[in-house]
């Protein structure tokens, strides 16, 4: 898909120029002026969908809730009892209706708009793969102390990786889990540090812990393997580096196992809880949850989807685990008044509508206590399709830009990292800039282990380095400002409270 202004897939990255995008009692209490031609129940009415149901976290509502579900024509599919979300399948094209009017239920809703299994197929950008020609360029460049290939990784040198790496690589006690697409842990690169004891397979809803469920169904999807490289790719002599390449990462894939990707709601809510239960300290999340760019809570199915997530995401936190996301590649202004979103849903007929960004949310990215991330160049500037947004963005991290070249062997300004069945290859987007943060929070729990997340989200703020907005931000050089940049120096909407800086990380 191209990339800005046009319809963008749910995983934050973009490659080539292309898109490759993919509470507990939080929920924005105004409306949002977005109008929609048909609830998703209703589109979809000929097939069976899935549906969050949301009730009071007790075993006897939760229950009795169940039962109602089956009265209704609905199965459930599995029962979070401790946040109170039932993930549901039912042909009933009244079904979200029928159990909003139940007892206990505190919002009930469609998490897609086109039927369970029919899916169908959106364009997939590819990643810029190294042939053998440049790999033997960028390993003749580099030094005796790196990887093979980390003359090619500017992004590793811009926050310090390289240096900290030196003083503490990060601890094998820490664990990162990629929330993706799935993690090829055979990587000669990953394998080392691949904790396969906290990963899963979360798609549907229901966690599948067999042995290689958590793997990407194919080498299109690369996503989630990329990212894992960026956090945790060992230190071996092989290929490159990660920014933690001591700490853990594993794999909770949630990514449609079709060509679409896509990352439904039941799915994120499952890795979440999965996460938090199964000792993980830090997710990182470069999507936004399918089909809706942005929920509204004016919308019945968009209202329940919000609660549903953000239930996950709030037990998580109380669990201790940080929760990062990726800003977004539209480069909009979530600080503002209005945004057009042309793109949603995405699983089924878009339409466009008008949404005020402080109430309509793109989650997991804007929901409470989620550490937001904005996308940096090798020159350090916001880059080109980043979202951001005064007091929505944390911290600004490499994600990489195209459009300026690196001092590399290749001169490429996106970031160089691992891919499935061995190989290495260049991608950009805030997908890629939500890892390094995370991976630098790694480092900040690696060197203070009994600090929460909440406590680890304070310390990365502080230890990241002040970036100033530009005075005039023109990406295109057409004379015409492509985003303006509000806040002051500690603080502001291109870079939040500054990029983030692994040095610092394992010196304090």
């Amino acid at each position: 898909m191209t990339h800005p202004g046009s319809r963008r897939r749910r995983l934050l990255a973009v490659s080539l120029g292309l898109a490759l995008t993919a509470s507990l009692g939080f929920l924005p209490a105004a409306a949002s002026a977005a109008t929609a031609p048909a609830a998703g129940t209703e589109a979809a009415a000929a097939g069976t969908l899935a549906y969050v149901v949301n009730t009071t976290p007790d075993a006897r509502t939760v229950a009795r809730v169940s039962r109602a579900i089956e009265d209704a024509d609905g199965q459930v599919v599995i029962a979070y009892g401790k946040i109170g979300v039932i993930v549901v399948h039912s042909a009933n094209p009244d079904f979200a209706a029928r159990m909003r009017a139940v007892r206990g239920v505190q919002s009930a809703g469609a998490t897609r708009t086109a039927p369970l299994q029919a899916a169908g197929t959106t364009e997939v950008g590819a990643p810029q793969k190294l042939d053998a020609a440049q790999r033997a360029r960028t390993a003749a460049a580099a030094t005796p102390a790196q990887e093979p290939l980390e003359a090619d990784q500017w992004d590793l040198r811009a926050i310090k990786a390289d240096q900290a790496s030196g003083i503490n690589p990060g601890s094998s006690k820490v664990t990162v889990a990629v929330v993706d697409t799935g993690v090829d842990d055979t990587h000669p690169d990953l394998t080392a540090n691949f904790s396969a004891s906290q990963s899963a397979s979360c798609v549907g809803g229901v966690p599948d812990t067999s042995p290689g469920a958590w793997r990407p169904m194919n080498a299109g999807h690369y996503h989630g393997t990329h990212v894992a490289g960026e956090i945790a790719a060992a230190r071996n002599g092989i290929g490159v580096a990660g920014v933690a390449p001591g700490v853990k990462v594993a794999s909770i894939k949630v990514a449609q196992q079709d060509d679409t990707q896509l990352f439904y709601p039941e799915s994120v809510v499952c890795a979440f809880v999965f996460a938090a239960d199964h000792g993980v300290e830090i997710t990182n999340n470069s999507y936004y949850i399918d089909p809706w760019l942005y929920n509204c809570p004016d919308d019945p199915d968009q209202r329940a989807i919000l609660d549903a997530v953000g239930r996950a995401s709030m037990y998580a936190q109380g669990k201790g685990v940080l929760n990062v996301a990726s800003a977004g590649n539209s480069s909009h202004d979530l600080d503002s008044d209005a945004i057009v979103d042309a793109s949603s849903p995405d699983d089924g007929t878009t339409f466009p509508r008008t949404i005020d960004p402080h109430v309509c949310l793109d989650i997991p990215t804007q929901l409470p206590g989620v550490l937001t991330v904005s996308a940096t160049g090798p020159l350090n500037g916001k880059s080109y399709y980043s979202s951001y947004g005064n007091g929505v963005i944390d911290v600004a991290a490499p994600g990489g830009d195209g459009r300026v070249p690196a001092d590399t062997p290749s001169k490429n300004g996106r970031i160089l990292s691992t891919l499935p069945g061995g190989q290495y290859g260049f991608l950009q987007g805030t997908s890629m800039a939500g890892p390094h943060a995370a991976a630098v929070a790694a480092l900040i729990k690696s060197s203070h282990p009994a600090l929460g997340g909440a406590q680890l989200q304070v310390l990365l703020k502080a230890q990241a380095n002040d970036q100033v907005c530009p005075e005039f931000y023109d990406t295109d050089g057409n004379g015409v400002a492509d985003a303006v940049c509000v806040g002051g120096k500690s603080r502001n909407g291109f870079y939040g409270e500054g990029i983030v800086d692994a040095l610092d990380a394992v010196r304090k």
